[in-house]
């Protein structure tokens, strides 16, 4: 089996992989068509785990596949300057899949005019498979770009290796790239535009997807951009209204993103040195792109979302890599750092909020970073939350915030943690925090209710849909009367204002049901009390 060979040696074999002409429209996947895999269901779903993407799909496609045409008709007709800075295009890979390393290679160099990529320099985050050893060497000496690939003899996690590629960079502007991705057609000059007219600029690409199936390229919506949650994880949200106003509806604008995904974007070289390149002391990947995030917004940089430039990218939900500790426990401790650095009276939300994040971790001195809060007067993260991103649902401006209970049944609402999803069920629970307030898993009852009458978990706003008689968490939108909530007080009543219903508790079967039902003035079912308890307070 061929693919067999490809997973753990790749041998000759990774030189069966073919360049085509991108002109030739019956190659496989061209224009980001799907790949159809005969072989045994039972063999892909056996090497699945290995990358996390099918690799014998990955196999099928030329090297140097034609994604297609992302950009919309805007963007075809733009004019940049002649006279753009030179890039360094920086990819960190461990044990990457052959036919992916080389056609992110392919792709870059392709799609790349060649007065502006000055050289892609990879580094091998100590890699095991043997192909990627002198085979990968022979390869990319071969290639019509400078290719340089910097290794060490321990692993350093993706923010460690990137601070390597820099330091080694030779480009004006550094160029963040993963290691399985595919590049448009004119993806490089718009950022580089961005850049040339103000230093300052950290700008990222919209981001398509290479479905890890069946490898076809599903075009991203432009009117997403970067935000974050209440355990401060990076999410995607929808751009709000006072953006697409700003850009007065161009698709083709940059937009002015809170945050940017961590895996792809450009900044000026010397500019991202200046500001503190990345916190050193953080480990592997994670929050680091969130920490860069507030950096430049809070001391004088900005980020932006370029739609005229685009790169599909291949999302796993699992990496398929052995991190240097448990995932989890990386991730927190670079969340803690970042938080201790910027989010200032926010940083007793979060640990109120996650207990876990303060007992288990120790982030280490973040001396050196508050220094370069210091050194560039960097602006409040109130100034943030208010001028930068107002839509954030982090506490800011609320009623109530704390447990939420049922008179008669004691019972609080729970949302089980959801994260991540769109919808999902709400619940009630044991009310199970203890007299100071202090609890595991307390974040998984903490809603807030807030001024504009939304009643809010995390991202989640409470949802009644009339016409589906259907009460779910669903992702808060900025307009959407079915989320709106009115609290009569006195009455401890929590009514839903656009059908006037009430929210009500009832036994079904030995279970708690909700019920969104006609308000009744006797029923003890329809009381709600918001206990207001959470052991944390906005200073005002």
């Amino acid at each position: 089996n061929v693919s067999d060979t490809n997973v753990f040696d790749c041998g000759v074999y990774c030189f069966f992989i073919k360049v085509v002409s991108k002109q030739n429209v019956k190659s496989a996947g061209f224009g980001g068509a799907p790949i159809s895999v005969p072989e045994n269901k039972q063999t892909v779903d056996e090497f699945f785990p290995k990358h996390y993407f099918n690799i014998f799909a990955s196999d099928r496609l030329p090297l140097n596949r034609y994604p297609g045409e992302a950009r919309i008709d805007g963007c075809l007709t733009k004019v940049y300057p002649q006279k753009l800075p030179t890039a360094t295009v920086i990819i960190v890979f461990h044990n990457e899949a052959w036919s992916t390393l080389l056609r992110t290679l392919h792709s870059i160099i392709d799609t790349s005019p060649k007065t502006l990529l000055k050289e892609i320099i990879l580094v091998d985050d100590m890699s095991t498979k043997v192909y990627l050893r002198r085979q990968l060497e022979d390869y990319v000496s071969k290639l019509e770009c400078s290719v340089r690939i910097l290794r060490q003899g321990h692993r350093l996690g993706l923010i460690q290796a990137r601070l390597l590629g820099v330091s080694q960079a030779k480009g004006d502007v550094i160029v963040f790239l993963d290691s399985h991705i595919e590049c448009n057609e004119g993806w490089l000059e718009p950022l580089l535009a961005r850049i040339v007219e103000d230093r300052s600029r950290v700008v990222a690409p919209i981001i398509d997807v290479i479905d890890v199936n069946d490898f076809r390229v599903m075009h991203a919506t432009p009117d997403i951009w970067g935000g974050f949650d209440w355990k401060i994880s990076f999410r995607w949200n929808a751009v709000p209204l006072r953006e697409m106003l700003r850009i007065n509806y161009d698709r083709t604008e940059p937009l002015r993103t809170p945050t940017i995904a961590g895996g792809i974007f450009a900044i000026d070289k010397q500019f991202f040195k200046i500001m503190g390149e990345y916190d050193n002391e953080m480990k592997i990947w994670g929050a680091e792109n969130l920490e860069i995030s507030f950096r430049m917004w809070m001391c004088g940089g900005s980020l932006e979302i370029i739609p005229c430039s685009r790169i599909a990218h291949i999302f796993r939900a699992l990496s398929p890599y052995v991190l240097m500790g448990a995932k989890d426990k990386v991730v927190q401790h670079n969340t803690a750092r970042a938080v201790n650095v910027w989010l200032d009276e926010w940083k007793d939300f979060y640990y109120t909020l996650y207990p876990s994040a303060k007992l288990k971790v120790k982030p280490g001195c973040v001396k050196s970073r508050l220094a370069i809060r210091e050194k560039f007067k960097c602006r409040s993260f109130r100034w943030y939350l208010e001028n930068i991103y107002p839509e954030s649902l982090i506490p800011r401006i609320y009623r109530y915030l704390g447990q939420v209970e049922h008179i008669k049944t004691g019972l609080c609402l729970d949302s089980y943690g959801v994260t991540n999803v769109r919808t999902a069920g709400i619940h009630t629970r044991q009310c199970f925090w203890d007299s100071i307030g202090i609890h595991p898993l307390m974040y998984q009852q903490t809603f807030m209710f807030t001024k504009d009458d939304r009643l809010i978990y995390d991202e989640f706003c409470l949802t009644f849909n009339p016409s589906q008689n259907s009460l779910l968490l669903e992702t808060c939108a900025e307009i959407n009367a079915l989320q709106k909530w009115t609290y009569i007080e006195e009455k401890r009543r929590l009514q839903h204002t656009l059908s006037g219903l009430c929210l009500d508790l009832v036994q079904i079967n030995s279970e708690q049901k909700f019920n969104v039902t006609n308000c009744l003035e006797d029923s003890h079912t329809q009381k709600w009390y918001f206990r207001n308890n959470f052991p944390w307070k906005l200073r005002s």
